[in-house]
């Protein structure tokens, strides 16, 4: 029998995440996107800065929470992404099978989106799920 939080962390969607505030140390809790990519969990926005991203470039650890087909808290660390070329490839990645852009818009924003777009690789802390290597390889 599969589990179902394994299940949740394939499909990736709509999830809760907290992270630890920068500044107050208090728990921060969102809705968001999380992107499962080839089997690689993304978390990615649109250009601007966010307070989630800030948050995980200053302490890495959060915790996915899970509230529609399956409930769990799934603890896991965000990686953000500096290389350029890993950010290309999973922003691209991000914008077509994520948020569901055409490759035309991809193509025309692309360029927008990879200096100023959150980016962050998920490792997700749950038995039975396999993290895979990131796009880089590392």
């Amino acid at each position: 029998m599969t589990d179902p939080v394994v299940m949740a962390l394939a499909r990736g969607g709509i999830v809760d995440i907290t992270t630890k505030g920068r500044r107050t140390g208090r728990p921060h809790r969102i809705e968001i996107a999380l992107h499962s990519i080839d089997r690689r969990l993304v978390i990615s926005g649109r250009p601007g800065p966010r307070d989630w991203y800030a948050n995980l470039v200053a302490n890495p650890r959060m915790t996915i929470h899970f509230k529609r087909d399956v409930v769990a808290d799934v603890p896991a660390m965000g990686r953000p992404i500096g290389d350029w070329g890993e950010r290309r490839k999973l922003i691209e990645l991000a914008m077509t099978r994520g948020f569901g852009f055409s490759p035309e818009r991809t193509r025309r924003e692309i360029d927008f989106w990879v200096p100023r777009s959150p980016l962050v690789v998920v490792t997700a802390q749950w038995p039975g799920w396999i993290n895979l290597p990131d796009i880089s390889g590392s």
